[in-house]
């Protein structure tokens, strides 16, 4: 199998790096070079990231898309709703998926051994070949701490090893679910000061969507923190942003983030715009790097990145109005 080291990406070397990608998987994956073609776009003539074209997530609920010939690993499933089709992820090199989320996490976050890691994620749990739970699965191992692990309903539990947490002043992160964080907060509120609180977005039917401000508030109130974090992922991805103590997404340095007119899916936005997400995961080289999500965002000069919200199939146009 061709070796191809996405964490070597530098901001100076992104854009060969992409371009490379591209070639690759416009080559061998069939699906991807088939898009292409119906597009009459010619690979070779592509000469800059902002020229690629991106493949609509849609694709993952009803293709296999993998680059190259390799036999698949694991096959990660997106959470979906009742009557509608799942995306399927088809993973050939599970070892790209666990250096992507351990040196993201250590770049943004620190020594995964530094950290107690708690788990709510009870919908997650709840069902088979979630990539969150493989990875936070994987994390809670890798903190190499026995105080690490999940919770499903068990909030008085979680309460009570949180305040040992913070009697104790180790550092812990708590990553949750939406709706879940906000259930225990209603019974347990808390006073946290050594506890990265991180949602994962998502209320999976429990509870009304909520924008993410309203939300933070919420939770910022519910856990007496200043500051709440979250991780954007996404089954078809292998890497993660994060909002951190910035208050912005960031991306580490071999995923970035292009934003499309929602009137055009072929034309990329300037900053500051709102439009299509478009997400560059190099860490994805053998599956599509270049997506297309249903998410709503914006990216600001400086790289980091917001999302907004989603848009469906039935009013694209419409999303131009909403995010005035």
């Amino acid at each position: 199998m061709e070796e191809f080291d996405f964490l070597a990406t530098t901001p100076q070397s992104f854009d060969e790096q992409t371009l490379a990608v591209f070639q690759h998987q416009a080559k061998n994956c069939k699906v991807y070079r088939d898009f292409i073609g119906y597009l009459n776009i010619n690979p070779k003539k592509i000469t800059s990231p902002k020229e690629i074209p991106f493949l609509p997530i849609q694709f993952f609920k009803s293709h296999q898309i993998i680059s190259g010939s390799e036999s698949i690993q694991e096959t990660f499933l997106s959470s979906g709703t009742t009557g509608t089709s799942q995306s399927k992820h088809f993973v050939t090199n599970i070892s790209l998926y666990e250096k992507s989320y351990l040196n993201a996490f250590e770049q943004f976050y620190g020594d995964i051994t530094e950290y107690t890691i708690l788990a709510l994620l009870p919908s997650y749990l709840e069902r088979k070949g979630s990539s969150l739970i493989y990875m936070v699965e994987d994390i809670i191992n890798k903190s190499e701490n026995p105080n690490s692990g999940f919770y499903l309903h068990n909030h008085k539990e979680l309460f009570d090893k949180l305040q040992e947490q913070e009697k104790q002043q180790k550092k812990t992160l708590l990553i949750g679910v939406s709706f879940a964080l906000l259930d225990f907060i209603e019974k347990y509120p808390c006073e946290l000061q050594h506890t990265v609180v991180m949602e994962t977005g998502g209320m999976k039917g429990k509870r009304k969507e909520m924008i993410r401000e309203e939300l933070h508030e919420e939770l910022k109130k519910g856990f007496g923190v200043q500051k709440i974090h979250s991780e954007y992922g996404m089954t078809e991805l292998l890497s993660q942003a994060y909002f951190d103590e910035s208050q912005k997404f960031n991306c580490p340095p071999w995923m970035k983030i292009l934003i499309r007119d929602t009137e055009d899916a072929l034309s990329l936005l300037p900053n500051e715009k709102s439009g299509g997400i478009n997400v560059i995961d190099l860490a994805n080289y053998n599956s599509c790097s270049f997506i297309a999500t249903q998410d709503l965002g914006k990216v600001y000069n400086d790289g980091t990145f917001d999302v907004l919200g989603r848009f469906d199939n039935s009013d694209i146009r419409g999303c131009n109005l909403l995010i005035q």
